[in-house]
């Protein structure tokens, strides 16, 4: 079976893990605190804090704004469940604008319509390494929080994702462009926001001798073992880019020759992350379904994933937030998109391997 999306890690990530351990710090040290530094720099941005998951990146950027109850969220329906569970754990309420029909990431009319006087931030995604369209979003005057997990080299009008909002929150998991298995990023060029993240993630302020605390905060700072994975990740960025930008052309050149099969947007005035290749199926052209594909390259022994379901219409949002309005294009697209292996890992013979596989399946399913 070719995997989906395996890390691309070798034998400098192994190296750096063994020196960090030998050096004896496994919490937060001084590999945490040149992650923070050089990923400052690499996106532009005046703060930057590590902490120990993306959704724990986007939890305490809520927080750190002050998100509470009676508050509401606007965010997307087309993105993993963290995005919407953090608001729920704040005491917000997640309110779902629908997307636009060409990338899938929010629609910026769709999020004016949304603004009542409880809206307290928005939380746009960068679905699959495709920046959303932040400018219409801004000048709402809302705090914004993005949720960057697939947007690391992502950048926005020329403008790296990073140092655009309130708060920018990025994902060092496992299947991620900076992989360390575990981890999150937060930038920001607020400094009282970053000083009320940092009060959370870790729970305490030194005072000489003695420690204090500000608020009640949570266990939700990073370990040097993960950063020192993650800065060599970051090293490694270009270079893995480049891997990945050969995956995105093989699978471009297929995917447009096959009937019924189309990628999402990517808009030239942005640089994409090139995270996630994103597959819509019409099923009346196609020849079958979106699932009829995955069944189909599971059986030539080809891995896909999908990215994702309409969060609204999961039973447990369902159940907590029944008044949700209908989100047509959300929820189309939910039924039509799944994702092809890439990943730096990855050899240009695997892909081909994916690519024939992927023609096979659509011949025999046009018939």
């Amino acid at each position: 079976m070719l995997g989906f999306q395996p890390p691309a890690i070798g034998d400098e990530e192994i190296a750096a893990v063994t020196e960090t351990l030998r050096s004896g710090w496994l919490t937060t040290g001084p590999r945490t605190a040149e992650l923070e530094e050089r990923f400052a720099e690499y996106v532009g941005a005046e703060h930057v804090l590590a902490v120990a998951s993306g959704t724990a990146a986007l939890h305490l950027s809520l927080l750190g704004l002050g998100v509470g109850p009676g508050d509401e969220v606007i965010t997307s329906p087309i993105t993993w469940p963290a995005t919407a569970n953090v608001i729920v754990h704040t005491g917000a309420t997640p309110v779902f604008a629908d997307v636009r029909d060409s990338d899938l990431n929010i629609d910026a009319a769709r999020v004016a319509e949304l603004v009542t006087e409880k809206t307290k931030a928005i939380m746009p995604v960068h679905l699959a390494g495709q920046p959303c369209d932040l400018d219409p979003l801004l000048e709402l005057g809302l705090p914004i929080i993005e949720d960057a997990a697939h947007a690391a080299e992502s950048a926005y009008r020329g403008r790296k994702i990073g140092a655009l909002s309130e708060a920018t929150c990025f994902s060092l998991y496992a299947t991620k462009n900076i992989a360390a298995g575990e981890g999150g990023l937060i930038s920001t060029n607020d400094s009282n926001v970053a000083d009320a993240i940092n009060d959370l993630r870790i729970m305490r302020r030194m005072q000489g001798s003695l420690y204090d605390i500000v608020v009640p905060g949570y266990k939700a700072n990073l370990s040097d073992v993960l950063a020192s994975i993650a800065l060599v990740q970051l090293g490694k960025v270009e270079k893995h880019r480049e891997i990945r930008k050969r995956q995105f052309a093989a699978y471009d050149a297929v995917v447009e020759e096959l009937e019924g099969l189309a990628t999402l947007a990517r808009d030239p005035r942005d640089t994409h992350a090139l995270h996630l290749y994103v597959i819509r199926v019409d099923p009346e052209r196609a020849g079958g379904t979106r699932d009829d594909y995955r069944e189909r390259l599971a059986e030539e022994n080809i891995a896909t994933s999908i990215h994702f379901l309409p969060v609204h219409e999961l039973t447990a949002y369902r159940e907590l937030f029944p008044d949700q309005a209908p989100l047509p294009v959300a929820e189309q697209a939910g039924d039509e998109i799944f994702s092809m292996p890439l990943s730096p890992a990855h050899s240009d013979e695997d892909i081909g391997d994916a690519v024939a596989a992927l023609r096979r399946v659509h011949a025999s399913l046009i018939g």
